[in-house]
């Protein structure tokens, strides 16, 4: 027979006034894993779906003088 380990489902009620703060949360984290976290959270938004990266466009503009 194989052990078998289930995860318990934690539901905690809390009232507004007596809620973490993200701010706290992300404080109490090392440096390392907010940039990791930051790094996952912008490929996400940029939907990249392979390593390669995107560039800022270059814009010229001709300014007479």
């Amino acid at each position: 027979m194989e052990n078998i380990r289930k995860i318990a489902k934690v539901c905690r009620k809390v009232s507004i006034k007596n809620q973490p703060s993200d701010f706290a949360y992300w404080q109490s984290k090392s440096y390392e894993e907010r940039l990791a976290c930051l790094e996952e959270i912008r490929q996400e938004h940029n939907g990249w779906k392979d390593d390669t990266e995107q560039r800022l466009q270059r814009i010229y503009t001709v300014v007479k003088r």
